[in-house]
């Protein structure tokens, strides 16, 4: 091979190495920040059934 071929090929397998990594943190960024594919049902705002604490006998 010639030199030029060389240097060619030596930087398209550079630019496919980059292209590879910014799809890797493009992929994570847009999972990040999608919105959320949970499937929980929506409960609201649940009473409060317990005992509240009495604050003249708690310790510190």
């Amino acid at each position: 091979m010639t030199t030029f071929k060389t240097f060619k090929h030596q930087l398209r397998h550079f630019l496919i190495a980059l292209q590879r990594v910014i799809q890797y943190i493009a992929q994570a960024v847009t999972r990040i920040f999608s919105p959320t594919d949970d499937q929980y049902p929506k409960t609201g705002v649940q009473p409060f059934t317990g005992n509240p604490a009495d604050k003249k006998k708690q310790k510190y």
